[in-house]
């Protein structure tokens, strides 16, 4: 097969869709690999060590995206990058589709395939292609919060650990999942006074056990929800439910009951936000005010560790790129459903019943696309 990897131009976007130690994976199963010129420079990776791994190299996105029958990315493609897909073209790489009508609708008219990160599974119902990333952005929540919390930020001048004769931070993670996790792991770590709310008694249960006395644990409730938020310093918004859009958990009328210059981390702005208030910042400009709260809500935060978050990615997302590229999307999509379930689009139509669900349109099940 013949493999694409354009450079991601999302705003301080710098991770890219295969490292060159993935390139080099390909290229032994005897797949050929593009690989747009500085593709790799957020990571350190220039165009040698891709030629080294057997790439080839191309001046533009237009090359790679008229050439390669697959093409492998991070983010969802940008405007100018739908426009150059093609029928029939597979895309590999994180969508998001369900709080984004406007890339549903373009990729819809693209006639090409679409394959979501996020909407891959396990056996036991996880996501692992979004995992890494969850991991990540959990854990930069923290350090986004800790300094939004700073006065010259616009926060409340809170240390999230305190100093002796001081109290710590108070932090409110919403969520119990893989963010919420790592998150809570972070701020613990930092001597932050910590409580993970959750619907989930398992859960509940597990956190409780890992955490012991170092963090609290609450069943979720709109009630409890209100009253944590308002002593809270910081609140990191770390709902998932897959492959639709995010719950809102936070009103704007909630906001005056907080406390002037708290901090909103909504990690799950990708999938819609669950705060009211929330709408996607980028690293450029990540935080803004509403009525004295500051909220960060950059849509891509593990760009910002472009290094560790490619490598990571492409633990994950590798195996599954060697399949599709050895046998065809088709044959392991049949032969792997768990890797079916990450089909969004295809023909035009979609694939995925929550995005569906989400935006409107009519489902059509993956089975069809694998039968056509």
């Amino acid at each position: 097969m013949l493999i694409g990897v354009p450079k991601e131009i999302k705003n301080h976007e710098y991770r890219v869709g295969l490292t060159p130690e993935s390139v080099a994976e390909l290229v032994a199963h005897g797949h050929t690999v593009l690989v747009e010129t500085q593709a790799g420079i957020g990571i350190g990776a220039e165009d040698a060590a891709y030629a080294a791994a057997g790439a080839e190299i191309r001046e533009t996105a237009a090359e790679i995206f008229a050439e390669a029958g697959m093409i492998v990315k991070v983010k969802e493609p940008q405007p100018v990058e739908t426009e150059m897909l093609r029928p029939g073209q597979l895309l590999y790489t994180y969508l998001h589709l369900a709080p984004d009508p406007e890339q549903t609708r373009a990729l819809i008219a693209s006639g090409a395939t679409a394959i979501a990160y996020e909407t891959v599974t396990s056996p036991s119902g996880a996501l692992p292609l979004l995992k890494p990333m969850s991991q990540v952005a959990g854990r930069m929540s923290i350090q986004a919060g800790a300094t939004a919390l700073e006065k010259a930020h616009g926060g409340r001048g809170v240390l999230l650990g305190g100093v002796p004769g001081v109290a710590p931070a108070r932090v409110v993670v919403l969520g119990g999942g893989v963010v919420g996790f790592n998150a809570a792991q972070m701020a613990v770590g930092l001597g932050a006074d910590v409580t993970i709310l959750d619907r989930n008694p398992d859960v509940l249960e597990r956190l409780s056990t890992h955490f012991e006395s170092r963090a609290k644990t609450a069943y979720s409730t709109r009630t409890r929800v209100a009253e944590l938020i308002a002593e809270a310093d910081l609140v990191v918004g770390a709902v998932l439910i897959p492959g639709a859009a995010a719950p809102r958990l936070v009103s704007r009328a909630d906001l005056a009951t907080m406390k002037p210059g708290a901090v909103l981390v909504d990690v799950a702005i990708d999938q819609g936000g669950c705060f009211e208030t929330s709408r996607a910042t980028t690293h450029a400009e990540p935080t803004y005010e509403v009525d004295g709260i500051v909220h960060y809500c950059v849509a891509n935060m593990p760009g910002a560790v472009a290094r560790t978050s490619t490598y990571a990615l492409n633990n994950v997302t590798l195996p599954f790129a060697l399949r599709m590229a050895d046998k065809g999307w088709r044959e392991a999509l049949l032969a792997d459903p768990h890797l079916r379930n990450g089909l969004n689009v295809w023909d035009g139509r979609i694939t995925c019943e929550a995005v569906a669900e989400a935006l409107g349109y009519e489902f059509t099940a993956p089975e069809v696309a694998l039968a056509a």
